[in-house]
């Protein structure tokens, strides 16, 4: 899915896996909203989930997500695995344009509609139109700083939002203790 949505992106160092994601909201070549939380907390804020797509869509997918956490708790790779197959052979969620990324204290994925349930190999993801940027430049902070997971998310986002038109500054961070 080509994404002219937002950016998100996630990074794990030193004991802290943090996810965080721009505010703006696009209609075509509109900003309509320049502060959107697209970063939720689940499952008692055990879980944190960010996606970039359609809001509405975006929205959908959140909640059966955390239906599937409810079915699986303390699994989150199985509820997005489930959230995943459900995604891909239902005729009704098929049609949703968003990917979601997904946290807690061990797991970084991304979920998406083609079925895809990934782990990335070094804890960093990003998504969305601006999330190649993100990574660029969370990887380069990871190697050649000391900077915490939030500080290297935020700093990335700063970075992706001064190349890419459809993600802002307006940048929220979230974070949790990894195991």
């Amino acid at each position: 899915m080509k994404s002219h949505s937002t950016t998100i992106l996630t990074v794990r160092r030193n004991g802290i896996a943090a996810i965080g994601g721009d505010g703006q909201a696009t209609v075509g070549t509109t900003i309509m909203k320049h502060d959107v939380q697209k970063i939720r907390r689940l499952a008692g804020g055990k879980v944190v989930c960010g996606f970039a797509g359609t809001t509405a869509d975006a929205f959908a997918l959140m909640e059966r997500f955390e239906a599937k956490l409810k079915d699986f708790p303390g699994n989150v790779p199985r509820a997005a695995t489930e959230l995943a197959k459900e995604w891909r052979t239902d005729r009704a969620m098929r049609q949703l344009e968003a990917l979601m990324t997904v946290i807690d204290a061990k797991n970084t994925l991304l979920v998406t509609g083609n079925g895809d349930v990934i782990q990335p190999t070094d804890s960093v993801l990003g998504i969305g139109s601006g999330g190649n940027f993100a990574v660029a430049a969370a990887r380069a902070l990871l190697r050649n700083t000391e900077l915490s997971a939030p500080e290297i998310v935020r700093k990335a986002l700063e970075i992706a939002a001064e190349i890419d038109i459809y993600t802002n500054s307006n940048i929220h961070v979230e974070e949790i203790p990894c195991v």
